[in-house]
């Protein structure tokens, strides 16, 4: 992963990867720019998926017993 992705907060890279889909979605783009952008947002969804697994680790990590728990609002 680059530098440039691995400074972005998940809320950061999140809104990049809507903006990257709604871009693709549009269709006006040349088969370049769409090879590059789809590039970009599977590296914008991996960088996320990587920020919520370290998440989850911490959070169970705070368990006392190392049960998963269930926050609010997250069912």
């Amino acid at each position: 992963m680059t530098d440039e992705l691995s400074a972005l907060s998940f809320e950061e890279a999140l809104l990049e990867l809507e903006q990257t889909v709604a871009q693709l979605e549009s269709g006006n783009l040349t088969l370049e720019a769409s090879l590059a952008l789809f590039e970009r947002g599977q590296r914008l969804a991996s960088h996320c998926g990587r920020l919520l697994d370290q998440a989850q680790l911490r959070v169970e990590m705070l368990t006392s017993d190392g049960e998963l728990v269930a926050l609010p609002g997250m069912d």
